[in-house]
C-alpha cells in the first residue's frame, strides 16, 4: 500500500479507504486478489461504487524528443451500492483478472524497472476521489519465464526495460502501449549487434515473441535493425536454449529475411520510424547506443539459473521504489 488519505472533495470527516493486495506477485491474464478496507466517517454516506483502475508509467517518443505519462489499461467495478454507517469498518473482498499483455515489473524476484500500480476509488454521494494507489507486480508467464532463462544462459544480459506508448504492426496487441526488454548481446553475437530488444504479447492463445536486432556496422555495410516476429504455446515444451538460438542466429544472419524493408513493413516498421501504427499519433523513434543505461544499471545479479543479470531500479532499494511509484502517480494526478 502506497496511499492512504481522506476523501478530499468531502473534506474530514469522510469515510476512508485502503486497499491490501494479496501476497506474491500476479502473472498476465491471471487474478489479483485483495481486499478493500472502509472505514466510515463521521456521518453515513451511501457508496455509489468502488473501482479499482490499472495504472502504467509509460514513454511516449514524439518530434520533441521523449516523454512520460501515466496510462490507464484497466478498470474493475468491485461494489457499490450500500449505505455505510458512520464509523463502520467494512472490508470488501475482490478478485479481478489482469489484461493478458500486462507488463511484467520483475524477474526472479528482482525489479525491472516498470512501474506500474492498482488505484482505488471510492464514489460517495455523487463525489469521487482516488483514495488508494498500490504498487503492482506482475511476473512473468511460463513460456515469457522459459525463453528469459534461455537467453540468461546463452549469455545475453540485462540492460533495462520500459514502456512504450504505440502499436507494432501486425500483431495482436491490444494495449496502447507494449513493453521492452533490452538485452546486451551474449558474446558469440557481439561483434554482429549491439543489443536485442524483445518484446512479449500474450493472449490466452499463446504469447508473440517480437525480436528486434540493432546491428554492428560492418567494413563494407552499414548498421540496421533486423525484426522477428514468434508465437509459442503458454505451455510448449521445447530445448529454449536451442530453440532462442535459432531465432537469434536467424535474426543476425539473415539479413534478406529479416533485414529488408520490406520484411519490416509486415511487421509495421517503416524503415525510418520504427514501429508504428497509424491512428495513434505516436511512433516508435530509432534505437541509439546513447539511449541506454547500459549493464552497469543499479546493482547487477545473477537471476536465478538463467544468470541474466537485472538491475535493481537503478540502485534504489525497495522502499524507495515504492516511494517514486506514489510520487509519479500522485503527481500526475495533480496535472489531471
Amino acid at each position: 500500500m502506497v496511499f492512504k488519505r481522506l476523501l478530499g472533495s468531502l473534506g474530514i470527516g469522510g469515510p476512508s479507504v485502503d486497499t491490501i493486495l494479496d501476497l506474491g506477485a500476479a502473472l498476465p491474464g491471471h487474478d489479483v486478489t485483495g481486499q478493500v478496507h472502509l472505514q466510515g466517517g463521521d456521518a453515513d454516506f451511501d457508496v455509489e461504487h468502488i473501482s479499482l483502475e490499472l495504472l502504467a508509467r509509460v514513454e511516449a517518443e514524439h518530434d520533441g524528443g521523449e516523454s512520460e505519462g501515466v496510462v490507464a489499461f484497466d478498470r474493475f467495478t468491485v461494489a457499490g451500492g450500500f449505505r455505510l454507517a458512520a464509523g463502520e469498518r467494512r472490508s470488501i473482498p475482490f478478485r479481478v483478472t489482469l489484461p493478458w499483455e500486462t507488463p511484467v515489473t520483475e524477474l526472479y524476484g528482482q525489479p525491472l524497472g516498470i512501474v506500474l500500480g492498482l488505484r482505488t476509488e471510492l464514489a460517495v454521494a455523487g463525489a469521487k476521489d482516488k483514495g488508494d494507489l498500490d504498487q503492482l507486480t506482475v511476473g512473468p508467464l511460463p513460456a515469457q519465464e522459459a525463453i528469459l532463462e534461455a537467453l540468461g544462459q546463452l549469455g545475453f544480459g540485462f540492460r533495462s526495460a520500459d514502456l512504450e506508448y504505440g502499436h507494432i504492426g501486425g500483431t495482436g496487441q491490444q494495449l496502447p502501449f507494449y513493453q521492452e526488454i533490452e538485452l546486451a548481446p551474449a558474446p558469440q553475437y557481439a561483434h554482429q549487434i549491439n543489443e536485442i530488444e524483445l518484446t512479449f504479447l500474450a493472449s490466452p492463445a499463446g504469447v508473440e515473441v517480437v525480436l528486434e536486432a540493432d546491428k554492428r556496422a560492418g567494413l563494407f555495410s552499414s548498421g540496421h535493425d533486423a525484426l522477428a516476429r514468434y508465437t509459442v504455446g503458454h505451455h510448449d515444451s521445447r530445448d529454449w536454449n536451442a530453440e532462442v538460438d535459432g531465432w537469434i542466429r536467424r535474426l543476425v544472419e539473415h539479413r534478406a529475411a529479416y533485414g529488408s524493408h520490406g520484411s519490416h513493413t509486415a511487421y509495421g516498421y517503416d524503415g525510418d520510424h520504427g514501429y508504428g501504427h497509424h491512428g495513434h499519433g505516436h511512433e516508435h523513434g530509432p534505437h541509439h547506443d546513447d539511449h541506454h543505461s547500459g549493464p552497469g544499471m543499479g546493482t547487477a545479479i545473477a537471476a536465478g539459473a538463467a544468470g541474466l543479470a537485472v538491475g535493481a531500479l537503478g540502485g534504489m532499494a525497495a522502499a524507495e521504489a515504492v516511494d517514486e511509484i506514489g510520487d509519479f502517480f500522485e503527481g500526475d494526478e495533480d496535472d489531471e
